[in-house]
């Protein structure tokens, strides 16, 4: 009987490199997608684009619905109602995306093959923000879209800064949701835990602030919270006279930190679980 020896064999094919960000990114969408309840969350959360589009057909189509006159307000309302959803579908999908690795003992395999540190935080961060984004900046052009093929561009050229405004809080409320829920859950290999530390801190400093408002009369501490932080930031993209609106340029400092930090987090613990496991 015939013994073939099972030697080693050096790959012959081509090496790609930088795309393994997108293996882990495709992996974690697909799986998400396939969870029913995140589904049912993500269903959930369109509700409210449901709600502001028969809204925008009756203000464009009915005369005795001009009270439901369409203005930047409108979509600034909008992006303040999906921000619970936001929540949410980030604690839902981002507690366990480092966490859930760190608890398997998987990371270390991870990060012993062709792949960087960076193509790994990019692709996890990747999962999180496009499930955000279809929460948040998804509906709200939507949205914008529906009511100019309704009602024509009257809308954007009173009010130019609407459509960037809608982009831009967007984008910042969900990378201000993504890399500290990200760095959170690389710090326990609880996701459960993650989720609880992420709740935590963001209702109490909402409470905080909240507290401090009704004290001192004023809103000079808003930026102590990332809730209302966001608030002051999107109602001076939007262009909207209110008490927040002072406290744009400290509150973007403040949310410009709390994402500078948790990259430090993630640098320092991914750095040390590699260490940990060579």
């Amino acid at each position: 009987m015939p013994i073939h020896e099972q030697a080693y064999r050096r790959y012959a094919g081509r090496r790609q490199r930088g795309g393994g960000w997108r293996v882990i990114a495709r992996r974690g969408v697909a799986s998400g997608l396939r969870d029913r309840r995140l589904v049912a969350l993500l269903l959930l959360a369109w509700a409210p684009f449901l709600v502001r589009a028969a809204q925008i057909y009756a203000a464009a189509n009915l005369q005795q619905a001009t009270f439901l006159a369409v203005s930047a307000q409108t979509f600034r309302a909008f992006i303040g109602q999906q921000a619970t959803f936001l929540f949410f579908v980030a604690v839902y999908v981002g507690a366990g995306l480092v966490a859930d690795d760190r608890r398997a003992g998987v990371l270390p395999v991870y990060l012993a093959k062709p792949l960087s540190r960076t193509e790994y935080l990019v692709g996890k961060l990747a999962v999180l923000v496009t499930f955000l984004l279809a929460v948040s900046w998804l509906p709200a052009m939507g949205l914008l879209v529906w009511h100019l093929a309704l009602s024509g561009t009257a809308l954007l050229r009173a009010s130019p800064h609407v459509m960037p405004a809608i982009a831009s809080l967007s984008l910042i409320e969900v990378v201000v949701a993504a890399v500290p829920m990200l760095a959170l859950s690389s710090l326990s290999e609880s996701r459960r835990f993650v989720a609880v530390l992420y709740a935590g801190v963001v209702l109490l400093s909402s409470g905080l602030v909240t507290t401090v408002r009704h004290a001192t009369g004023h809103h000079a501490w808003s930026w102590l919270s990332p809730e209302h932080a966001l608030a002051a930031v999107g109602d001076r993209l939007f262009h909207l006279s209110s008490p927040l609106g002072g406290q744009a340029g400290p509150a973007a400092l403040a949310l410009a930190g709390i994402v500078a930090a948790s990259c430090l987090v993630l640098r320092h613990t991914i750095r040390a679980d590699v260490e940990v496991g060579e």
